[in-house]
């Protein structure tokens, strides 16, 4: 499953449509994004409605935002949210009044470090209202009192979030979750809500096993929310992916499951070591995205995370500079293919046995051999048939054979339906039901 050039730019364009959109975890923003998002991913949206509870939690209030300023007393505004939705605390309350300087420091985010970057702050679980400017603009305030308004309603609503489900051959699923939460925060998360909606719409264009569920949901809210409203179906998730931050040019980070060692976790291994792509395979902790509640304990799903840049350490990270420049179409592409090979692998995986299991079965009798006279890897796919009738005896998948062997997943799983052809292995069992 491999992007194109044209498929890499049209990611790239789907961010800088989304851009400007100021999201939060409720409101119209999500919604907007939501509906953009119906053109790549038949999604169904969902409607939450404020106050229900969800585990333990309960759906905020809804908020949204049509202005906010601070104003000098001559009446400039110094800061406005015109020129980035960032400038404003996310779920900040309605207030408008004038205010002293000293007391309007105390509602102000910078970044010393960064004097022309604007942070980005929120106060979703605590009524509070602020600023986020540069600390070029934080040094200029030098009046008495400034008008501060910022012109929103926090009030009864609901929360939103899509859902989209590609069903396979099998009831058993995939899991492609991705926040949706974040206002104008290119890597974070726009990159993924692109690349999965890119690899919703490739994976409609082929034969599937695993049926697909695609998440488009508010950080922790609004996976705590599908959960509680799905319990009785997550028993059908088989494997999961968060995908996050994977517009930047930093080599791929692959964040285990809780358990380690899932069927996800060696697909994601195998298919970055293929890939040929700088990267790092870290434990799960719990901090980070989704996969915290996926992996909790009253689910205990194997979700993984997907990441280049990691959340929280690299210095764009939640600030203004996580912006259009900061990502790039062809880190797009690369992390689009390197997420279709992880699925291919869990989608491709199958366990044989050998029907010839008493010594080497001899291949050059049956023709095998004359038949792969135009393989460009003849000698890499003849050793990888040697591996599978050494290894398979019904207990092993082609992902442990190519585990084993070294040799590209895709090879062995050509190897195997060769033999399969030949009669020399049978299907012991679907990896996926």
């Amino acid at each position: 499953m491999t992007a194109t050039p044209a498929t890499a730019a049209e990611m790239y364009e789907l961010i800088r449509e989304l851009y400007p959109i100021c999201r939060s975890i409720t409101g119209d923003g999500v919604r907007e994004t939501l509906r953009i998002l119906t053109r790549y991913v038949p999604l169904e949206i969902h409607e939450v409605p404020s106050g229900t509870p969800v585990f333990d939690w309960n759906v905020p209030r809804e908020w949204n935002l049509r202005a906010a300023w601070i104003a000098s007393c001559d009446g400039r505004r110094v800061v406005d949210t015109r020129d980035s939705n960032l400038h404003v605390v996310s779920y900040s309350s309605p207030v408008r009044r004038r205010v002293a300087l000293s007391e309007l420091r105390e509602h102000l985010h910078a970044l010393p470090d960064h004097p022309d970057w604007i942070p980005y702050r929120t106060s979703y679980y605590t009524e509070s209202w602020g600023f986020c400017v540069t600390q070029k603009q934080l040094a200029s305030l030098t009046d008495p009192e400034y008008e501060v308004c910022i012109d929103a309603t926090l009030a009864p609503g609901s929360l939103s979030y899509g859902e989209y489900l590609l069903r396979g051959r099998s009831e058993r699923e995939i899991l492609i979750s991705v926040h949706v939460c974040h206002p104008s925060l290119c890597n974070d998360n726009l990159s993924g809500i692109a690349v999965s909606a890119l690899l919703a719409r490739r994976l409609r264009e082929r034969e599937r096993e695993y049926s697909y569920r695609f998440l488009y949901v508010p950080g922790t809210i609004g996976s705590l929310t599908w959960l509680s409203r799905n319990t009785a179906g997550v028993s059908r998730i088989a494997h999961g992916l968060t995908l996050v931050c994977l517009g930047d040019g930093s080599p791929f980070t692959y964040k285990r499951t809780l358990a380690g060692g899932a069927e996800v976790d060696r697909a994601a291994a195998l298919a970055l070591r293929e890939s040929g792509f700088a990267h790092e395979l870290i434990d799960y902790f719990p901090f980070g995205y989704d996969e915290r509640q996926y992996n909790s304990p009253g689910f205990r799903l194997a979700v993984g995370s997907l990441m280049r840049a990691r959340h929280g350490q690299f210095p764009e990270y939640h600030s203004s500079a996580d912006d259009l420049d900061f990502v790039t179409a062809k880190s797009l592409q690369e992390s689009l293919d390197v997420c279709g090979s992880i699925l291919e692998v869990l989608d491709g995986n199958r366990v044989y046995r050998s029907t010839s299991p008493f010594g080497e079965p001899q291949l050059g009798r049956r023709g095998i051999y004359r038949g792969l006279g135009g393989e460009p890897d003849l000698a890499d796919l003849q050793l990888a048939m040697l591996w599978l009738l050494t290894l398979c005896d019904g207990s092993q998948s082609l992902l442990d054979v190519a585990e084993r062997s070294g040799l590209h997943f895709v090879l062995v799983q050509r190897a195997a339906d060769q033999l399969v052809t030949h009669g020399l292995l049978e299907a012991a069992r679907c990896a996926y039901s």
